[in-house]
């Protein structure tokens, strides 16, 4: 396929992939997304309202945000 290229380790097995991100980069980017979705799936994370909290609590929540909040 042309823009994707195998690397190969000594007995032939393919090891990785090279991708012309001038033809593929929109769905490298994709890909790339999904893979951080992907590893972050079994992190904890915190509710909308305790990040909220968090960052006024830092000062950096802009007016706006702690008007609605």
């Amino acid at each position: 396929m042309k823009g994707i290229n195998y690397v190969v380790d000594a007995d032939g097995n393919k090891t990785a992939v090279q991708i012309d991100l001038h033809l593929y980069g929109e769905l490298w980017q994709d890909f790339y997304d999904l893979l951080l979705i992907e590893s972050a799936k079994d992190e904890e994370s915190d509710s909308l309202e305790a990040y909220l909290e968090k960052l006024e609590k830092k000062e950096q929540l802009d007016e706006q945000v702690q008007s609605t909040h």
